[in-house]
């Protein structure tokens, strides 16, 4: 008797420490937890392997070629740093830099401050301001095909904007706003800020919602209106908001391509005088007669240009971590 309890004492223990499945069989011990472990990576995977084949190997690819006179036909030979040399001495190339450089000066500005404004403006959750936020978010979900037949249109020698000048008596021939080097260039800046206004201030928007009520409540009673409640309290509360719009307008200023490419046909201007980086890029790496291994050397350059301002932004980050 006593040794059949021992039995069935060891035997429910034993059943205790292992699960039996609806069919009887038994439940391996670690099975659970392997699978706990395996399931992550099978998430992972996909994006790891996307990320792999289509952003880093071609990164690779690309630092490999900048070193070569690689072409569309041929895969060339090891040449070290001339391709480098030569786009020192390369005019096209200073003409890239300086209209994507002066983009940036130009746009980044207005793409702070301007959507600032507009998600001030219409911050209240009232069904017109409804309206009028999604107006201005409209042009960002827009086709750039149909941005370019817009604006296009309106910019033409004939198009609306001269022909309002014309009416209005201001003007005795047509603007060239799209064939002056710098009128182009400038009509092409107008349009990024125009799509890209209602993104960001989507962006602000999300700030301004988390800034504590009270503070404005405070500055009401201290007798402040809307332009000081602005910048008093709005302003100082967009601050990160404001470094981080700051990097991100200016990675898209500096890579801007599509503007100009739908203002020019894809000529950059007359004699490319409006090329930027990005063109140069696609008109030296494409085509027949592409020259793949300098176009790598550009891709590089601009790599480390955008790198640049990544630490110019943490640095200015840093910097006002260590102010407060």
């Amino acid at each position: 008797m006593v040794q059949s309890s021992h039995r069935q004492r060891k035997g429910a223990g034993s059943a205790g420490a292992r699960r039996l499945n609806p069919d009887g069989t038994y439940v391996h011990p670690l099975g659970a937890n392997r699978s706990g472990r395996v399931a992550p990576w099978l998430f992972v995977t996909i994006p790891i392997l996307w990320i792999l084949v289509f952003s880093l190997l071609p990164f690779l690819n690309t630092i490999r070629l900048s070193f070569t006179d690689s072409t569309l036909l041929r895969p060339g030979k090891f040449i070290g740093f001339q391709n480098f040399t030569d786009m020192f001495h390369d005019p096209h190339f200073r003409t890239a830099m300086t209209n994507s450089s002066l983009y940036v000066v130009c746009v980044v500005p207005f793409m702070i401050i301007l959507p600032l404004i507009l998600a001030a403006l219409v911050a209240e959750r009232t069904r017109i301001m409804g309206f009028f936020r999604t107006s201005f978010y409209v042009p960002v979900i827009m086709s750039s095909v149909v941005v370019g037949l817009i604006w296009t249109n309106l910019l033409d020698s004939k198009g609306l904007v001269n022909g309002l000048f014309r009416a209005l008596h201001w003007i005795s021939k047509p603007i060239p706003f799209l064939t002056d080097r710098w009128l182009l260039l400038f009509s092409a800046m107008t349009i990024t800020i125009w799509t890209g206004l209602g993104y960001y201030m989507i962006i602000y928007l999300t700030t301004i919602a988390n800034i504590d009520p009270v503070l404005y409540e405070a500055a009401q009673i201290d007798g402040a209106g809307a332009v000081r409640q602005f910048i008093h309290v709005t302003l100082p509360g967009c601050t990160w908001t404001m470094i981080l719009i700051s990097l991100l307008s200016s990675m898209s200023a500096f890579r801007v391509f599509g503007e100009i490419y739908m203002l020019t046909n894809g000529s950059g201007g007359v004699g490319g005088a409006d090329i930027t980086m990005t063109m140069l890029i696609k008109n030296e790496g494409t085509g027949i007669n592409a020259r793949t291994g300098y176009a790598g050397a550009l891709g590089l350059v601009m790599f480390f240009v955008l790198g640049a301002l990544i630490l110019f932004e943490w640095f200015l980050e840093s910097r006002s971590s260590d102010d407060e």
